[in-house]
């Protein structure tokens, strides 16, 4: 590789206010679930801006692979935390969030208020294939910056192998990857060093935190820090669980909507897809805050609009409580909105507290290989996850009945049309989104 882009100029400092509206932006186009969101990331902090090195970018996804919740969010809330503090930490990760919640509250109202929608299904149509598409590409980009050398190829291989054929659960392969990392930190020492640290043989340039950028002074551990963090988190889970509680009840909808949904953020190991058995069963099974119907037509709503995936949950409060009215059909919407908020309230709380909290004990280690061979191990095996979830999509969008019914030839050729232009023509990932929805809106209103 030509050595042309270690001769540009180190970036220049950033402050919150040059900062914030990118994480807007990012809030408005996190398409393609986390997989396309991490890549979109990538694409801006570490090649285009350099705010981040690829080492270092690395490092923090693979801490957040590792916790409950939503992996892209919390990556966003960790560079933004480690670039201007606690409060760049809280606005990069409410950002990402709050364009998904208004959107998906407007469009769950159109949902249960106006019923089905020929246009809106057209867009849907369109767009599910080229999220088939941006997440295969997501896995690529990832896998080859990643995948340095024969053992992680084989620690990828494994986990696809593992989740798609034997549905082996994702906290087992996390826990199997981090312990054929650090077995391979002991016994193979340079082959998990040079995957440590192969990511900087691509570099974009220096970086403002680059490789060896000391952490700043908020990111070093303190342990006063540490539980006044924790304490300000309790506080920020009881009083509004105590308020629930008092107005209406324990076993009132909003009340059961907050508890039930902050045991569910604390299950996401995985992303969104592996909560969503849990969720279903709750919502729709022990609770009846919707059917079964209006939980998948919630998943098509949450794979196609900005954000992470797991902000489904939004539609599930919204309808559970529009349905239900706590107010009076009067003021249903009013209902559905509160709910909206505050299951998002309750399922990214736990994120914010798990980034602000050990985000100083990850920057200690990201030079320390003993912490960086399992975590490289970890990040191996999320390539697989990921090709899963491309597998996952392709089904479901190219045979909508099975393998026993008809191929969905559009649908195929849509997705071949996105990856040839996200993979031969370098075409951003809102563009082929826009094309793809006009796409099947078109074929969709024809047919």
């Amino acid at each position: 590789m030509s050595d042309e882009p270690k001769d540009l100029p180190r970036p220049t400092a950033v402050t919150l206010r040059q900062a914030w509206p990118f994480w807007l932006k990012l809030g408005c186009i996190g398409f393609g679930g986390p997989a396309g969101q991490i890549s979109i990331m990538h694409q801006e902090l570490v090649e285009r801006r350099r705010w981040i090195s690829e080492k270092r970018f690395l490092h923090a996804l693979n801490y957040c692979m590792l916790l409950p919740g939503p992996e892209a969010q919390q990556l966003a809330t960790y560079i933004g935390w480690l670039l201007h503090r606690t409060w760049g930490g809280v606005i990069a990760g409410v950002l990402f969030v709050l364009p998904s919640l208004f959107i998906l509250i407007a469009l769950s109202w159109l949902y249960v208020a106006f019923g089905d929608v020929p246009a809106v299904a057209g867009l849907f149509y369109g767009i599910k294939p080229a999220v088939t598409a941006i997440v295969l590409h997501a896995a690529h980009r990832i896998g080859s910056r990643v995948l340095k050398n024969g053992g992680l190829w084989a620690i990828a291989g494994a986990s696809f192998v593992a989740i798609f054929a034997f549905n082996v659960p994702f906290p087992i392969i996390v826990l199997g990857a981090a312990l054929i990392g650090y077995l391979g930190e002991r016994l193979a020492l340079q082959r998990f060093n040079n995957a440590a640290q192969g990511s900087s043989e691509q570099s974009f340039g220096p970086a403002l935190i680059d490789d060896d950028t000391p952490p700043p002074e908020h990111a070093r551990f303190s342990r006063p820090k540490l539980w006044w963090l924790l304490l300000i988190g309790a506080a920020l889970w009881c009083l509004p669980m105590a308020l629930l509680t008092a107005l209406f009840g324990w076993d009132g909808t909003f009340t059961q909507m907050a508890w039930f949904f902050t045991k569910a953020a604390l299950l996401t190991f995985g992303g969104a897809y592996a909560v969503l058995p849990y969720v279903y069963q709750g919502a729709v099974g022990h609770y009846g805050w919707l059917t079964p119907t209006q939980m998948i037509d919630g998943l098509a709503l949450g794979e196609t609009t900005p954000g992470p995936l797991i902000m489904v949950v939004a539609f599930v409060g919204f309808v559970g409580a529009y349905v239900q009215p706590v107010f009076g059909a009067e003021h249903a919407f009013a209902a559905g909105a509160l709910a909206a908020t505050l299951v998002t309230w309750f399922t990214f709380l736990p994120s914010f507290l798990f980034i602000l909290a050990g985000g100083p004990l990850v920057e200690s280690t990201h030079n320390k290989l003993k912490f960086t061979a399992p975590l490289t191990a970890i990040t191996a095996a999320v390539v697989g996850v990921i090709l899963n979830l491309a597998c996952f999509f392709a089904y479901h969008v190219f045979w909508p009945n099975g393998f026993a019914g008809a191929a969905d030839f559009f649908s195929i050729a849509l997705a071949l049309a996105a990856g040839l232009a996200l993979f031969i023509f370098k075409r951003g990932v809102m563009t082929v989104l826009i094309v793809c929805a006009l796409g099947g809106l078109g074929f969709h209103l024809l047919r």
